[in-house]
């Protein structure tokens, strides 16, 4: 039956089909979340009672919509923890806390996730500007033109939307297509952003149509690297940002990324020459137990002109451990030490400066060991060995499939 007391097709397809007025409203999120539901209560009864219980929650009381919030990030994390495919768009809360803090998005400057997943990173950055809001205009200027995202997965694409709207975001812009689908050719300034903050896929690979979006010296399987020149081009130039100082990035990238030559190597030559790479937190062991044991580091570099010098900083792990598990995760207290010294920076036994003339000398190697550390022997689990190895496997095959291009573009000369 439907509000006007006639009989229809059923309440999803009569969901699905809502549209807003303008193409801009929660009536256009709801019909787009209800596109990818299907409707698995077999009982009319049960179902009357979830829609009588629902009906009873005040969606205009904020303390209501912000426990609905933690339920749906409770949510979330459960299905992380469960089998299946949902453990791949997670990124721990404290790694997105405390690129949020660090990176600081202010109110009237755009935020973008091209890999956006649940929406973790757009959800802390909506947030943090939040708090930044004082009059009805910063809460329109908020919810109008601030958070966007790029999702092409249909699950975390779903999950996404409604993780942004239980949070308060009255219309998320998230993309549905793959933000890799566009040549880097084409986006211009109208296309750009101030602040990109994202956990790119990594270890996938992607079709040979989409490397034709990217320059020919650069083209490589490894999608990580593919995300790191669209982000290199969707950062604001310096002049077009609210501080004039360019956009700004913090990625979460696997060791790979560091020490990788060739095509990877030419990336990360554009990367120092044409922005500042100022600082790189190298995180311990297990932070992404236990979907992968590849170490993984923080990224964090602006569009204000070439490097000069990079700032490593490696995070401990908690005394008396050799790593991160799933019973005992990373906390966002143990980055207060990090937090206290990113504004006061200072050589010590976890911080340590390597000017860029180091790093270009060495191929572009940005895999730089603490040289405080006493350490003398790397001990490493047998998981992250076997990751290495398929690492290196990976990038023999890349190098090999370089050479048959070049063999074969001979032949047609």
């Amino acid at each position: 039956m439907l509000p006007d007391g006639t009989r229809g097709p059923g309440l999803f397809a009569y969901l699905r089909s809502l549209q807003g007025t303008n193409g801009g409203d929660r009536r256009d999120v709801i019909a787009t979340v209800f596109r990818g539901v299907i409707n698995r209560m077999q009982s009319g009864y049960l179902l009357r009672d979830v829609i009588n219980k629902i009906n009873g929650i005040n969606f205009t009381s904020s303390e209501e919509i912000h426990t609905l919030g933690y339920l749906y990030e409770s949510l979330l994390k459960e299905m992380r923890d469960a089998a299946g495919d949902s453990g791949e768009f997670y990124t721990p809360r404290p790694v997105i806390r405390l690129i949020v803090n660090l990176i600081d998005p202010q109110l009237g400057e755009t935020v973008l996730d091209p890999a956006a997943g649940t929406g973790g990173f757009l959800v802390e950055a909506f947030e943090h500007m939040k708090k930044q809001c004082r009059t009805a205009e910063d809460f329109a200027k908020l919810q109008q033109g601030s958070i966007f995202g790029i999702e092409a997965k249909p699950l975390p694409y779903l999950l996404c939307q409604m993780n942004l709207l239980l949070h308060g975001l009255e219309y998320p812009q998230i993309d549905p297509d793959n933000a890799l689908g566009f040549p880097l050719r084409e986006i211009g300034d109208k296309d750009r952003v101030d602040v990109i903050m994202t956990n790119p896929p990594f270890g996938g690979e992607e079709e040979k149509g989409i490397l034709g979006n990217f320059p020919e010296d650069k083209q490589t399987a490894e999608t990580a690297l593919l995300f790191l020149q669209l982000i290199m081009r969707k950062l604001r130039r310096p002049g077009t940002t609210p501080s004039g100082r360019g956009g700004r990035c913090g990625i979460v990238v696997p060791n790979g990324t560091l020490f990788g030559d060739g095509v990877c190597a030419r990336i990360k030559q554009e990367l120092l020459e044409d922005f500042n790479l100022h600082t790189i937190v190298r995180l311990p062991n297990g932070v992404f137990a236990p979907y992968t044991g590849i170490p993984t580091n923080l990224l964090f570099f602006e569009r204000s002109g070439p490097t000069k010098e990079i700032w490593y900083y490696e995070h401990p792990l908690p005394e008396g451990r050799n790593s991160y598990t799933k019973t005992k995760p990373l906390q966002f207290e143990e980055f207060a030490p990090l937090l206290e010294w990113w504004n006061k920076r200072e050589e010590n036994e976890r911080a340590w400066k390597v000017p860029v003339e180091q790093v270009v000398e060495n191929g572009y190697n940005l895999d730089i060991k603490n040289p405080n550390s006493g350490e003398t022997v790397e001990h490493r689990s047998p998981e992250e060995i076997v990751e290495n190895i398929i690492e290196k496997e990976k990038r023999i095959m890349e190098i090999v499939l370089e050479i048959q291009q070049v063999l074969r573009g001979r032949d047609h000369e």
